[in-house]
């Protein structure tokens, strides 16, 4: 018997890897996907995005990038090295590895919704052979993997851990920050096995500067939710600070930035008009759920997720008391909301809490509209509906407003013209440090 004859599915799957020979398959090219397949395709890999949005596929066909942070060029020079996009999943033999990037968002009981994770896993499931390797991305509770793909994946009579492979690596991409990449940013990953774990770490190896290998993927899909309960909980505090603070008419980031020149235990964390983005609005959740099951009750986590959604209802509440000191009712106001994206500099606008703020505006008699230079403009979306473009900037249109709410601080906002044209600013953001008289902190 030759010593070919005997390498494993495995190492032959590690060597296709290690050699760049292997075809990756990115399964949602979305904020999280699209990143990836980009990473991939520089590196010399064949790309294969799959995506269910044919609009999207055609967009990235022709060389078009349907996000803002991520250029034409960038998708151009990736479709040069032989990166297509298709919306047929019985090309995914054709894959070697699939990673998965799909959304999982809250259902209206804030119960997890896996149904996109399922709806991929079940559809790609016809189509997976010996010698592929899956990768789950989402953000999830912990067992997700174990309990939701292993058994599908079984069921195709597949042995995993020999024949296929499972791994779970929570996505770590932050929109807009131009201080990390897809490869700076240390990639957690954790396998359903040991064989499983060696061939996710040879998937990653090439891609991600720094692979941080653990022991199970329970161990990694309960990393990601740590990361973000960590920042949420910080975010849930400041918040109700800032509210005890204005009760006691003291500036919040002041103190903020007066406690961060501590140069140990002590980390800021700043206030906002509510936690957006797809993972820290909902990753606490995903826990609280999963610990029922357990018998638990986790208040701590809970309780921040309280205030946290309460904050576009504090901004709202400080927007009528500010126009009923100048004699004026929130109904029938015109009301400007300034940035509609979930953060600053970035056109992603999952759970923005700037639309929340919209909506309660709306529902309580306000004019709305909005200015946001990234999202001209208002986007599809599953739970909010605006029928609206973003307003351009100018003396005359800002002195127009009977109020102007900050709820995402943009760079690319003349400050100082909004400062001295607008009749009246509610400052969500902390943008405005001074004291003036049309200058409301919320």
């Amino acid at each position: 018997m030759t010593a070919k004859s005997t390498i494993s599915v495995s190492e032959r799957l590690i060597e296709k890897l290690d050699r760049k020979e292997a075809t990756i398959g990115i399964v949602g090219m979305g904020y999280v996907g699209q990143p990836l397949a980009l990473r991939y395709s520089q590196l010399g890999y064949k790309v294969i995005g799959f995506d269910v949005d044919q609009r999207r596929v055609d967009r990235l066909n022709s060389g078009k990038s349907d996000i803002e942070h991520i250029s034409d060029e960038a998708i151009q020079a990736a479709n040069a090295g032989g990166m297509e996009t298709t919306a047929d999943v019985s090309r995914s033999p054709e894959a070697d590895a699939l990673i998965l990037c799909v959304p999982t968002p809250l259902n209206k009981y804030r119960e997890p919704d896996l149904s996109y994770v399922i709806n991929t896993i079940d559809s790609f499931l016809p189509f997976l052979r010996v010698g592929q390797v899956v990768s789950l991305e989402s953000t999830t509770y912990p067992g997700t993997t174990e309990e939701e793909l292993l058994p599908r994946i079984a069921s195709r009579s597949l042995d995993v851990g020999e024949e296929i492979f499972l791994v779970y690596s929570p996505e770590r991409e932050d929109p807009g920050n131009a201080n990390f990449t897809t490869s700076t940013i240390p990639k957690v990953v954790g396998g359903h096995s040991p064989v499983c774990l060696e061939v996710g770490k040879a998937l990653y190896g090439h891609a991600i500067d720094h692979v941080v290998p653990v022991s199970s993927t329970r161990v990694a899909e309960m990393t990601k939710l740590l990361e973000n309960i960590h920042r949420a909980v910080n975010i849930g505090l400041v918040n109700e600070m800032k509210i005890v603070a204005d009760r006691m008419g003291i500036d919040i980031f002041e103190v903020i930035d007066a406690a961060a020149t501590k140069p140990f235990g002590f980390t800021a964390y700043y206030p906002g008009p509510g936690l957006g983005g797809h993972c820290i609005p909902i990753d606490p959740f995903y826990l609280t759920w999963k610990a029922r099951e357990f018998g638990l009750h986790t208040r701590f986590i809970e309780l921040s997720g309280e205030i946290n959604r309460a904050m576009p209802e504090y901004v709202v509440s400080k927007v009528a008391s500010a126009l009923n000191q100048r004699r004026k009712s929130l109904m029938g106001s015109k009301v400007l909301v300034l940035g509609i994206a979930y953060k600053k500099n970035v056109d992603d606008m999952r759970e923005s809490p700037a639309v929340e703020v919209m909506e309660l505006l709306r529902n309580s008699g306000a004019e709305v509209a909005y200015s946001d230079p990234h999202v001209p403009v208002f986007p599809k979306m599953r739970e909010h509906k605006f029928d609206l473009t973003s307003v351009e900037l100018s003396p005359n249109t800002l002195a127009s407003f009977d109020a102007v709410v900050l709820t995402t601080d943009h760079e690319s906002f003349d400050y100082e013209m909004i400062r001295a044209e607008a009749q009246l600013i509610i400052d969500s953001r902390g943008v405005y440090r001074l004291t003036a008289a049309n200058i409301v902190k919320a």
